[in-house]
């Protein structure tokens, strides 16, 4: 079972636009067998994968089939060449995402997850911070807010720590001694997921020593929550799942004004994948409500025209209709 060279693949299919596939590789595992011993020995790859996306795998395009094999027989292995793929339900995960999701009510749908680690008397500090996130398309988990008074607690934090993307440390006096609080960055360092250190008062230390700090002090909530927002997109372990949770948050939107910030916010990252933005515009074309706001519409335009794709607007019946298409 291989499941740290996943996280390699996933970026190598981010370099080659392939932004969908490499998402749709989350959590996933591989295995090699031998299908013919002749000459070296000829293998097969069988990658387990979220058994959401198993449908959508089974129907790749060739293009895409041919670079996995490509990718996948370049990895070390002990066969001399990869000639096949197969996708399989990966059970241990449809069992444990069952079981921690089901549970953990407290995330925002749709959003990227973010435990925010504090000290209890500094709570309002991480809520506040929780609200600035949001925005951004970001849940944060507040302990000693988001858990219901009759939950066991130490259940609710478990289920958090299980499901979160990653973490941010609010580093403040007391920080280091609190058994609690190590533990949940000890626990985020075992998953090997993106960890962000606030720094107000105290610096990283040990695990969290090497991670880059955002400085708390002297500054705002606000900016605090953007510097967040660029660590995590900018990370290759969190970039892929942030961006997909922003863009599917602004073409599934409701509410022009949040979406209208949402876009601004979208158009300050640079590099963004064509595959993204090209699923991005096929959402917004189904959304009644974003396609019948001009002002949404028109900022979309001048956003899709600086990267590169074209907006074409048609009045049919005094209807907008929308189609995004991608330059040849």
């Amino acid at each position: 079972m291989e499941t740290n060279n996943i996280k390699i693949i996933q970026e190598i299919l981010v370099k080659a636009n392939k932004y969908d596939l490499a998402t749709k590789l989350e959590n996933a595992y591989y295995e090699n067998e031998l299908i013919d011993n002749w000459n070296g020995g000829i293998g097969r790859t069988i990658i387990f994968v979220n058994p959401k996306y198993i449908m959508e795998l089974e129907k790749l395009v060739e293009e895409d089939i041919e670079l996995l094999i490509k990718i996948f027989d370049q990895m070390q292995q002990e066969y001399d060449e990869i000639k096949y793929i197969k996708f399989k339900i990966n059970i241990n995960m449809q069992q444990n995402h069952t079981q921690n999701n089901e549970l953990a009510t407290f995330w925002e749908q749709g959003h990227f997850k973010l435990f925010i680690s504090h000290l209890a008397k500094y709570k309002i500090q991480a809520t506040n911070l929780k609200d600035g996130l949001k925005l951004y398309g970001i849940s944060g988990f507040v302990a000693h807010v988001d858990i219901e008074t009759s939950k066991q607690w130490q259940d609710e934090i478990e289920k958090a720590l299980h499901t979160m993307d990653a973490l941010t440390a609010i580093l403040r006096e007391g920080f280091k001694e609190s058994n609690w609080c190590d533990q949940e960055v000890g626990f985020a360092v075992g998953k090997d997921i993106l960890i962000i250190p606030i720094r107000q008062g105290i610096r990283p230390y040990g695990f969290i020593g090497k991670y880059q700090a955002i400085q708390g002090n002297n500054t705002t909530v606000q900016d605090v929550a953007k510097k967040v927002f660029n660590t995590i997109v900018k990370n290759p372990k969190t970039r892929n799942k942030m961006l997909t949770c922003l863009t599917n948050l602004i073409s599934n939107s409701t509410h022009i004004e949040t979406a209208l910030k949402q876009l601004e916010i979208l158009s300050e990252i640079s590099d963004l994948p064509q595959e993204l933005l090209e699923q991005m515009a096929k959402q917004i074309e189904n959304n009644n409500v974003l396609i019948h706001s001009s002002d949404f519409i028109n900022k979309l335009d001048v956003f899709f025209n600086q990267c590169g794709i074209s907006i074409i607007l048609k009045n049919k019946d005094n209807i907008s209709e929308f189609i995004g298409k991608i330059p040849f």
